[in-house]
This record gives structure tokens, sequence and C-alpha cells, in this order.
């Protein structure tokens, strides 16, 4: 088993041991009943040394809960990376407006079609993309409500929230570590905050926060991927034009 592995094995039972009140009726673990596909996206990307590790918040309902990869809708999990291994011992209680139905869902996860769809048309082969890079969550969990309504995990109760944080904080350090990267790139507020605060010191790292692609950002709508070109090409992450010509980092 490799580091990264036991790291996300660690964090998967730390986190199923936890426990949380109303208004959270319903968690999802999908490094425990979607690990195969997971464990086959750390085998063949999560590999030192990374220069950038770009960081999301948490699972979406209809993209790492369904597929088990970060940001991962179905049909970029399934046919761009590959990766088709199969769900097991799914949660005991699901809630009916959101099913877990793997690589047969047909609901699009936004965010995740929009950060995918800009990796494939700058690297146009994963292997090019995770070569410098990885893509990660900072919090493996799902949480729903009563009504199936998403909660992040910034609105949980603030002693849920502490013994949360302090696992996934842990679990950040020791992966940016592992894999030596040198850039730590925010994808939203929320993980910008998390990460400026368990990795603010750590020598040689450098954070940036780019525009959340979910639907619900109107900045987000208005172009996406253009907007996060020029945030990525202000600060020097990649050499400009690099990935388009095949060069590497």
């Amino acid at each position: 088993m490799g580091p990264v592995v036991g790291l996300y094995r660690e964090l998967a039972d730390a986190v199923s041991a936890l426990s949380f009140q109303p208004p959270v009726e319903y968690v999802y673990n999908p490094l425990t009943y979607a690990w195969p596909a997971y464990h086959t996206y750390l085998r063949r990307f999560a590999t030192p040394s990374k220069r950038v590790i770009f960081l999301g918040m948490n699972p979406g309902p209809f993209g790492m809960a369904q597929t088990g990869i970060p940001f991962g809708d179905v049909r970029t999990v399934g046919e761009w990376l590959g990766i088709r291994d199969e769900l097991r011992d799914l949660p005991e209680r699901m809630h009916a407006k959101r099913p877990i139905l793997g690589l047969s869902c047909r609901r699009i996860e936004v965010s995740g079609d929009r950060l995918w769809g800009w990796v494939r048309s700058r690297w146009c082969e994963p292997e090019r993309f995770f070569d410098e890079c990885f893509v990660a969550n900072y919090c493996p969990l799902v949480f729903l409500e009563e009504s199936g309504r998403n909660r992040t995990p910034d609105k949980l109760k603030p002693e849920e929230r502490s013994r949360l944080f302090s696992l996934c904080d842990e679990a950040l350090v020791r992966l940016v570590n592992l894999l030596e990267a040198e850039w730590l790139i925010a994808i939203g507020a929320f993980a910008e905050v998390r990460a400026r605060e368990c990795l603010g010191q750590l020598p040689g790292l450098r954070i940036l926060r780019i525009l959340h692609p979910s639907p619900a950002n109107p900045a987000a709508n208005r172009g996406w991927a253009g907007a996060v070109e020029e945030q990525l090409d202000e600060h020097g992450v990649f050499r400009i034009n690099e990935a388009e010509s095949g060069g590497g980092s």
C-alpha cells in the first residue's frame, strides 16, 4: 500500500466514526463505498511529485458521491479517466432524491463538468495533466438534510466542524508533503480558508484561490474556464501555452 493510499484509508475510517446531528440526516462517505474507484484514481495518478494540487470542498451529490472521484462527473470518470470500478457496500440509509447510482447516474455535476472539461481542453490526455497536477477534496463526506438539500461542511455545528476539520487538516498537510506540491490551488473560498489555516506556514508552498465552477456562482456562469486561465496565468502557475503545446513542467 502506497503512502497516499494509506493516508486516505486512514481518513476514510476516521471520518466514518464521526456522528452528526440534525439538520444533517444522511451522510455519504465515498471513500468507503466507492473505494475501488478512488483506489484506482490514487494508484494511477497520486504519485510524487506534483507541482500543483487543485483542492475542492467536499463531494457533490452528482459527482464524487456517485463516482468516488473529486469533481467526478460520470462522463469524465467513465470515459476520459477510464475508471469504471463498481461500487460496494452502499450506505444503508440513502435519501430518495439523492440515490447513489454510480456510473448509471444521469444527472450532470456542473462543477465537475466545467473543471474536467477545462482540463481536457488544455491537457488533452489524463497522463499529461496528472504528470504535474492532482485534484483532491478537503472533506470526503456528503451531508444531506431531510429535504435532500446538500449541507456544506462550513454549515455544520461548531463541535462537528471542529472534529471533522481536525482530521481533514491533518490529511491535507500529509497529502501536500507526500506529493511535494509547489502550488495549492483552492477552488473557491472555503478551500482557501482551510488551506491557509493548516498550510499557510509550510515552506515553499504557494496558495492561490480560483473561481469556483458551481452554477450557483454567477461569475462562473459568465465563462469560468476563461476566468480561471487568466488567474493561473497572472500568477505564473503554468507557463503560457505550455500545456497546449505538450510541454512539461
